[in-house]
Parts: structure tokens; C-alpha cells; sequence
């Protein structure tokens, strides 16, 4: 199999177009809540959005290990496991939604209070988050849809999956707040229908190229099969199977792990900027902007990485796997050093645009040479983490993480007198470190796969 760069593109490209939707549904949420004119209904949207970014981007694994089993299983030409796959997935999104939903009120009570805030805040939060949480089956169940979609290389389908959720999200966002005057509560439900159609739409979907795997696929045994949409039959026996779905359960807790990691390693930094007062805080948070966006683009070549470096692996093809590894990390080196550049370019005037506060700008522009590396630094962590994805590499993913947070607490300590000069040092650290412990371990690995 030859990988070219049309076709790591060909998946790059509309997951890097899908990413930089994402940012346009807390624009318009922020914006709708914001009109209203009541400073408690902003601040608590914006801490009910941020709890859900958070409880949803850890149960990302459902997403990333859907894709590489599903590229593994494509590689090797098994449909019924590609279909197996699926629905494996969509089984433990739906327990784990049921339980969140199960676990709301103590769960909520429990973050809120955590994240402080007035009581009229924390109150708007809440509002919105026991709305909200009712679309998590459905928000995780997309997670499956895209990771399965993404695995059977239809990209495109995914990408236009996501930006009819995202665009749903924001008509509706903008009709229940602002035309039918439903609050900070028409956010949440605009949030949850959204989810409830995308579901729809990607099982919609999913039937219908299941349908054209079953055709080719004679093996199955019908004695103990479910039939679904009169064409499609998928084998109890195969989606239950106790060997492979253990192996899901424990690719995507070691997935978990490493999420977990790296939100923790993201909410320290945030924590101990704000121990340096309001304005630091409020200049890291302009410029982890410009880290999120340079993240949207080298998270594409990390999907490529998925399902390229899965696909390979499922076929067996050690060249194949080589190559859409290099290809993959050079094309991430080419877009983290333009990022680089760019934002030495644009930084303080984009700096100007995001604040107006004369003291966040001018803190904000003294650290932004660290936020500027942050795309380069963070290229092998990202480009590897889609590499180590797609060949299942997860525990020695989820190890490498836990090592390099352990450095990058390390390095934080050992430079506190520095104060955010320290903290930024640090967080550069942790993504340099990161991607080369995975760098230093993918030789030994890629001997032992194939």
C-alpha cells in the first residue's frame, strides 16, 4: 500500500476543518448568553461549558480507539468486525452516559463546588449542566460514530456529520436564548437536541455502509444474529465476544489515563497562573488560545496517524506503517513550524484583538514567545499520540504521558522562584518531553508489531 500525501490529506484535511468548527460553538453560546446583559448567566455558562468540554474530551478514548480498531479491522478485510467494532462502542458510550446521568446530582454538586464562583453563577451553571447532561449517551454515541467513521477512511462523511451538529447547536443556540427567551436553559437543550440528531444522522449513516460490508460478508452465523434495517445482520457472538471486547475496554482505559493526564496537566497550569493574581491569569488564558489553535491543525495530522498507522497494522504492511509514520510527523513539523512563525508575525496584534485591558495585553505579550514554541514543541507528542493510537500502542502511551507529567511537575517545582516564566518553561517541558520518550520507545514497538 502506498501512502502518498494526497492521501494523508485526504483524512488530515477535513479532520483539521471539523476542529476549527468546534470553537464556533462557544463564540455563539457566549455571545447569545452575553446579550441578555447578566454577568451570573455568562460566568455560568462558561463554567457548565468548560465542565462538559473537560467530562467529554476524558471519554475521548471512544472516538480515538474506535478509529485505530476500526482501521485495524479494515486493514485486515474483516467486515464483520468493523461492524463488531461499532457497536461495541456505542455499548459502553451508552453505559457510561446512563451512569453520568445516574450520577448528576452528586456530580454536579461536587464540581461546582470545586470551581467556586458567586452562588448566582454557580446556580446559572447548574441549570444549564442538569439539562445538558441528558445528551451525554448521545454526545458519546457521536464520539463512536466519528472515531468509526474516521476508522473506515469516510472522512469527508465525518467531517459533515460534525459540522451538522455544530451548525444545529448554533441555530438553535441562537432561537431558544435569543428569539423564545429560554436562558441560559436553551443553551443546554439547543446543546442536547443537537447531540439526540447528530446520533440519528451517523446511525443513519452507519446502516447504510454497514449494509454494503454485509453483501460481501457470507461468514456469519445466523442462529444467534440481530437483524437490524432487514439487510444488516450483525452476530451476537462476535460484538460479545469476551477476548476482543476486553481488548477495547482496556485500549480505552488506557487512553482514559492519559486524558486525564493531560487535563490535569492543563488545569495546573491554569491553577497556578491564577495564584499569580487576575491579570496572569487572564493573559494565560489569551494566549492558551493560540496553543488550542496550533493543537486543531497538528490534531489532524494525528488523526491521519490513526487511521493510516491502523489500517497498516490490520494489513500487516510494516512499509505501509513507516511511511504514513513519517509522513505524518513531517507534515506536523511543517505545520507546527509555520504556526511558529505566524504567530511571531500576528501574536501581539492578535493579542490587541482578543483583550482591551492594557495590563492582560502587556503580560500577555511578555510571555508570548513561550506560547509561540508551543506548536513546534508539542509536534512529536501530538503526531505520535496518533501513531501510538493506531497500532494500539496505548499502554506504553499511557505510561509515557504519566512519566512526562511527572517531569513536567518537576520542572514547575524546580522553578517556581521564576513564576510564570517557570510555568510556561514547564509546560514546554511536558510537550518536548512527551513526544520524545514516544520517539525514543517507537523503535522497540515497531520491531515488536511487525
Amino acid at each position: 500500500m502506498q501512502i502518498t500525501n494526497a492521501r494523508v490529506f485526504s483524512i488530515a484535511g477535513p479532520a483539521m476543518l471539523a476542529n476549527l468548527t468546534t470553537p464556533l460553538l462557544g463564540l455563539v453560546a457566549t455571545a447569545a448568553i452575553g446579550r441578555l446583559g447578566q454577568a451570573h448567566l455568562l460566568g455560568g455558562v462558561a463554567m457548565a461549558a468548560l465542565v462538559f468540554d473537560c467530562m467529554f474530551w476524558l471519554f475521548g478514548f471512544l472516538r480515538m480507539g474506535t478509529v485505530a480498531l476500526t482501521a485495524q479491522a479494515l486493514g485486515a478485510g474483516d467486515a464483520t468486525e468493523q461492524r463488531a467494532v461499532l457497536l461495541r462502542a456505542l455499548l459502553i458510550a451508552g453505559v457510561i452516559g446512563v451512569v453520568l446521568i445516574a450520577l448528576q446530582v452528586p456530580l454536579g454538586h461536587a464540581i461546582f463546588t470545586l470551581m467556586g464562583g458567586s452562588d448566582a453563577a454557580r446556580a446559572a451553571a447548574n441549570t444549564y449542566f442538569v439539562v445538558r447532561i441528558w445528551s451525554a449517551p448521545c454526545a458519546l454515541a457521536n464520539f463512536a460514530l466519528l472515531g468509526w467513521l474516521i476508522g473506515i477512511a469516510h472522512v469527508r462523511t465525518a467531517l459533515v456529520l460534525q459540522i451538522a451538529i455544530n451548525a444545529i447547536n448554533i441555530a438553535l443556540t441562537i432561537l431558544l436564548v435569543l428569539v423564545f427567551d429560554y436562558g441560559i436553559a436553551g443553551a443546554a437543550i439547543a446543546a442536547t437536541i443537537a447531540e439526540l440528531v447528530g446520533v440519528a444522522i451517523g446511525l443513519r449513516v452507519a446502516i447504510r455502509l454497514a449494509r454494503r460490508f454485509c453483501r460481501s460478508d457470507t461468514a456469519i452465523s445466523t442462529n444467534r444474529s440481530v437483524i437490524l434495517d432487514r439487510t444488516i445482520i450483525f452476530d451476537r457472538g462476535i460484538i460479545f465476544d469476551r477476548g476482543k471486547l476486553l481488548r477495547m475496554l482496556s485500549i480505552n482505559r488506557d487512553i482514559m489515563i492519559r486524558t486525564a493526564a493531560l487535563i490535569l496537566a492543563f488545569a495546573f497550569f491554569t491553577a497556578q497562573g491564577a495564584r499569580g493574581g487576575d491579570t496572569l491569569l487572564a493573559a494565560n488564558a489569551v494566549l492558551h488560545n493560540f496553543i488550542m489553535i496550533g493543537s486543531f491543525f497538528l490534531d489532524g495530522m494525528a488523526t491521519a496517524g490513526e487511521q493510516l498507522c491502523g489500517h497498516s497494522v490490520g494489513a500487516r504492511d510494516r512499509e505501509a506503517f513507516v511511511q504514513s509514520a513519517r509522513r505524518v510527523i513531517a507534515w506536523g513539523l511543517g505545520f507546527g513550524l509555520s504556526l511558529t512563525g505566524a504567530m511571531s508575525i500576528w501574536g501581539d496584534a492578535s493579542i490587541d484583538f482578543l483583550t482591551t485591558s492594557h495590563d492582560v495585553r502587556q503580560a500577555a505579550k511578555q510571555f508570548m514567545p513561550f506560547a509561540t514554541l508551543a506548536p513546534t514543541m508539542g509536534v512529536l507528542a501530538y503526531t505520535f499520540d496518533g501513531i501510538f493510537i493506531g497500532a494500539t500502542w496505548a499502554r506504553d502511551m499511557r505510561n509515557l504521558m504519566v512519566t512526562a507529567f511527572v517531569i513536567y511537575l518537576a520542572t514547575w517545582w524546580a522553578l517556581q522562584d521564576y513564576g510564570n516564566t517557570g510555568l510556561w518553561i514547564a509546560l514546554l517541558t511536558f510537550l518536548g518531553v512527551r513526544g520524545l520518550l514516544q520517539a525514543l520507545r517507537y523503535p522497540t514497538l515497531l520491531r515488536a508489531a511487525f
